[in-house]
């Protein structure tokens, strides 16, 4: 739908309700969403959802994995049944603590993308804008689906048809949903149907902190992608504009604002993206030796078990692909903004006004991106490089069991 140059603020606090509504929706489910309600009933109502949520991840979830986790300690197959839960509990209990922590920072870039969408634009910055609104918008549906999916698998299990890799020393009685060890005796009812009720319930808060982390992470790179590509119109139409100084100065102030915000994000997500790429290496490691096991027929799973630890493979690959695309998607626009400034006809401008150019070149020289730990930047590149590392250590773990 064709929008104006100019719209009200009912236009306006709709473009802001369709960027932020579905991550702010899924956040505050689980009382991560960064900024304080001014509400004292909301506010208070947050940080009980955000206590119910970390001691059932921790109590009910966790540490009891854990515990089975040094049980089962030496069955490569009673292990990678675990660890495929166990390692992304570890992964979601660092999130939340970095949201928490964090939250200040955070709060901050909210207050940023609605000035964006407050602020006076053009038809085609706004158009921009609602694209990469709708790209998160997409990410955070296709999270929502993913976590949808895992509840209607529980009801099955339920009834003792899961998935997982069971034996009478991880299960008793009837399977839980996850490898679990627990003081009291799982096997009897109602004890049982309690325990597997809180591990449905703690698994699927621990999906949406999971899945609402990453989603709200995507929503500012996307956002600040797009303020990216504003400003490269911007400098591309700067010669069309009749007060070049003024402009330039603005554009300038706004290529640092974005800098700094991708370093706020940077030093906010850094260690989390660095445990999010040890996270894919060890599964698809893990994965991949337990899979090519069964395809040379010296394992015993049955045709669902294979194809669901294949699903699993696939699920990992494509979130670090995500996460990686999203940088890489923030690198090319950053570096669209460098080709603009060096290609621009400064040789038509006065040597004082053409000087001020220098100040957008000499910021652009470096592309920016989010790094995993300061280490590893985000790219494609660096997706490429671990799935051949990884394919590397599955080789070593086959040659071991040789």
């Amino acid at each position: 739908m064709d929008c104006p140059n100019e719209y009200n603020d009912d236009n306006i606090y709709t473009d802001i309700e369709w960027a932020i509504g579905l991550n702010r929706c899924m956040l505050k489910i689980v009382g991560l969403w960064p900024q304080n309600s001014k509400d004292t009933r909301e506010a208070l109502l947050s940080k009980l959802r955000l206590l119910f949520n970390v001691i059932t991840l921790i109590f009910v979830l966790t540490i009891p994995a854990l515990v089975s986790l040094i049980r089962v300690w030496g069955d490569m197959m009673l292990m990678i049944d675990n660890l495929q839960y166990t390692l992304p509990l570890l992964i979601t209990v660092l999130k939340i603590s970095i949201m928490w922590c964090k939250k200040k920072a955070l709060s901050s870039l909210i207050d940023m993308i609605m000035s964006d969408w407050i602020r006076v634009k053009v038809k085609e910055e706004r158009r921009i804008m609602l694209r990469r609104a709708e790209n998160t918008r997409v990410l955070a549906l296709c999270g929502g689906i993913m976590i949808l999916f895992a509840v209607l698998i529980t009801i099955p299990t339920f009834f003792g048809l899961t998935v997982r890799h069971v034996t009478n020393f991880t299960d008793p009685g009837r399977p839980l949903l996850i490898q679990a060890y627990y003081l009291h005796d799982v096997s009897k009812s109602p004890q049982f149907e309690l325990t597997f009720l809180i591990q449905a319930i703690a698994l699927t808060l621990s999906g949406l902190s999971y899945t609402g982390i990453d989603n709200f992470l995507g929503l500012l790179i996307l956002h600040i992608c797009g303020q990216m590509e504003n400003l490269h119109l911007r400098l591309l139409n700067l010669g069309n504009n009749s007060e070049f100084t003024t402009t330039l100065k603005f554009n300038v102030k706004d290529h640092i604002r974005l800098i700094r915000s991708v370093q706020v994000i940077d030093n906010t997500f850094d260690l989390m993206l660095l445990g999010l790429l040890f996270l894919f290496g060890i599964l698809f490691c893990l994965h991949g030796f337990l899979i090519i096991n069964i395809v040379n027929q010296t394992g015993h799973l049955s045709f669902i078990q294979l194809t669901s630890y294949i699903l699993a493979s696939v699920c990992v690959l494509m979130h670090m692909c995500l996460y990686c695309a999203v940088g890489e998607f923030l690198v090319t626009q950053s570096e669209k903004i460098h080709r603009a400034t060096y290609e621009y006809v400064w040789y038509n401008l006065e040597p004082k006004t053409a000087r001020n150019l220098m100040l957008i070149m000499l910021r652009t020289k470096k592309s920016l991106y989010i790094t995993a730990g300061k280490i590893f930047p985000m790219t494609m590149a660096t997706f490429c490089n671990l799935l051949k590392t990884s394919a590397g250590y599955v080789s070593v773990l086959l040659a071991n069991r040789d």
